[in-house]
């Protein structure tokens, strides 16, 4: 079963092919997702990296955490489940309000 990682404290120059490159070393890259800032796509210093297992994501922890690219120490760990965001506020499609 696919396991999902974190990996954090990433320089913006990072890549793609430099992550998965480093996380086969461990095993199967399933993907890799670094994450961009939604209106100038530019990197957020993160990113998710999918391993084909358990074990493999494991051993990508054991080897890469801590390790040094592009001059930062990554931060590698299991992802973990995305929260629910609460939506705050008022509705405007608030079917309560008076006119």
């Amino acid at each position: 079963m696919e396991a999902k990682l974190y990996v954090g404290n990433m320089a913006y120059s990072t890549t793609e092919e430099q992550l998965r490159s480093m996380f086969e070393e461990a095993g199967t890259v399933v993907a890799v997702d670094i994450i961009k800032d939604r209106d100038t796509r530019a990197p957020k210093g993160f990113a998710f990296i999918t391993m084909s297992s358990k074990e493999e994501a494991d051993k990508a922890v054991n080897m890469l955490n801590g390790n040094e690219v592009d001059g930062r120490p990554l931060k590698v760990n299991e992802a973990k489940p995305r929260e629910e965001r609460s939506g705050g506020g008022r509705s405007y499609n608030d079917s309560n309000r008076r006119y």
